[in-house]
């Protein structure tokens, strides 16, 4: 039961918690809001829609404004004339599935199908491949960060509850004046026949966006399309380390630089919340509760028999101590590191500190005695070997799969050159299965005192060889 329960919080938190929490609240890897004094974007969910859609398409043809569709794939091949308006008319078409369901109850390769149909069916009209891709509910899961490089995900920065008929035009209205400004990011729908929308919603929102689109040709404003707003938001960015460079017209915002410390600050503050709710879960120990570098807890090992350092043997069921790295010191060595070279330096010296303490505490504790190796998975593979560490490819599969993104993402967070780091040694950052034999820790880091208290533990049976796990990757 315990193995099932850590397997849904893995499950629960990597896949689908911690992404959708940090996308929403900072943004993370989307696009939710622009740079702009004057340029806005209009978006519509879930079309198209044989009713609605079209009057949205004249009333937008009208007013000479600009919009993004993110169509269900499954309304878009019933209507491909209206994707071919769309198109025609000069507007962009994003992808929202191919049916509006969740991304969190889709598997990875399932969320990937809808995403390349829907994008067939759009190409198929338009000639033109959408990248463009907006979630249902704007869920994403942890692939979604992973598909990146095929699709840039559009999320929002004002969303009016629209899709609720009872909502009524004049409060629609008064909620959207409130939003109206440059570099906003309206997330509307043309079409509400999805679970959870009223059939006639849209029609109250067509009267309350006829009046917006007036107020904002009066105050100068203007509804751009999802990319142009992308453009115009890079062009002001780099325009914060100089001449502002304009598009189409655009007087861009001149605001401070971001904040990027307090951003990863607020970033690893929900990252030790995590882990503190993890620790109580799975009563994850501490050595030291002040200072410790790693944090552990004791379970049976489950997988294939692995051979360690000096022939011993790993094999299922033996006893383990996992081991987890503190997540606070981390994150504090990276961020008072100037280059990965001092990084590396400073993690080999916590884990040299580190293994004498373990050594010491297992022999202090006679129910630890019968543990058999350290065991770990990290990224931060190379160099393990000189402390008499395995290194070993974790077996193909979802564990490892999940493990590289995780591991990838909090790499992002901790290493001083962050993403770039990602970028230039991609290939070898592969999450690896670290593992050190007791025998070889007792003999190599243990005080004369503790092992003395070692050879004083009565005699293990063959098939009971003790067992040290250690994971270094996670909370």
């Amino acid at each position: 039961m315990e193995t099932l329960l850590l397997w849904l919080f893995y499950i629960s938190s990597l896949y689908a918690f911690i992404p959708g929490l940090i996308t929403r609240l900072f943004g993370y890897r989307v696009f939710r809001r622009g740079l702009s004094d004057s340029r806005f974007a209009l978006t519509f969910d879930d079309g198209p829609d044989p009713v609605y859609t079209p009057q949205l398409l004249d009333l937008l043809k009208r007013y000479d404004a600009k919009a993004t569709f993110f169509v269900v794939g499954s309304n878009a091949e019933r209507h491909l004339d209206l994707i071919k308006r769309m198109h025609e008319e000069g507007h962009l078409i994003g992808i929202h599935n191919y049916i509006h369901k969740t991304n969190w109850l889709m598997r990875p390769a399932t969320v990937k199908k809808h995403i390349q149909k829907t994008s067939g069916i759009i190409q198929a009209v338009t000639g033109v491949k959408s990248i463009y891709y907006r979630p249902p509910w704007g869920i994403v899961n942890l692939f979604d960060f992973a598909k990146r490089g095929d699709t840039q995900i559009v999320l929002w920065s004002a969303m009016f509850s629209d899709w609720r008929v009872r909502i009524g035009a004049d409060k629609l209205t008064k909620r959207m004046m409130r939003k109206l400004r440059g570099g906003e990011v309206f997330l509307l729908h043309d079409c509400g026949s999805t679970l959870g929308a009223n059939r006639g919603a849209p029609g109250e929102m067509l009267v309350a966006l006829e009046r917006v689109l007036t107020e904002a040709d009066r105050k100068g404003l203007k509804s751009v399309r999802i990319d142009d707003l992308i453009q115009i938001t890079e062009n002001a960015k780099l325009g914060k380390k100089g001449k502002p460079v304009p598009v189409d017209g655009e007087k861009v915002a001149r605001s401070g630089p971001t904040d990027a410390s307090r951003f990863k600050k607020i970033l690893i503050s929900l990252w030790l919340l995590w882990e503190k709710v993890f620790h109580q879960l799975f009563h994850v120990q501490s050595i030291h509760k002040e200072d410790s570098f790693f944090h552990f807890r004791i379970r049976p090992y489950h997988g294939d028999s692995v051979e360690m350092n000096g022939g011993a043997k790993l094999n299922n069921g033996d006893r383990i101590m996992e081991l987890h790295f503190d997540n606070k010191k981390l994150y504090e060595i990276g961020s008072r590191s100037k280059s990965p070279v001092q990084l590396a330096i400073k993690m080999v010296r916590g884990v040299e500190k580190e293994l004498p303490k373990l050594a010491n505490y297992i022999a202090n504790h006679p129910d630890l005695h019968d543990v058999k190796a350290l065991y770990g998975v990290s990224m931060i593979n190379r160099g393990p070997e000189q402390f008499g560490f395995t290194v070993t490819d974790l077996p193909k599969g979802w564990f490892a799969s999940s493990s590289r993104l995780y591991l990838k993402f909090l790499l992002r967070v901790i290493h001083p050159d962050g993403g770039a780091r990602l970028k230039q040694s991609a290939e070898r950052l592969v999450p690896k299965l670290i593992l050190m034999p007791i025998e070889h820790l007792v003999s190599h880091y243990m005080q004369d005192d503790s092992k003395r208290k070692m050879n004083d533990k009565p005699e293990a049976v063959p098939e009971e060889e003790p067992v040290l796990n250690a994971s270094m990757s996670c909370p």
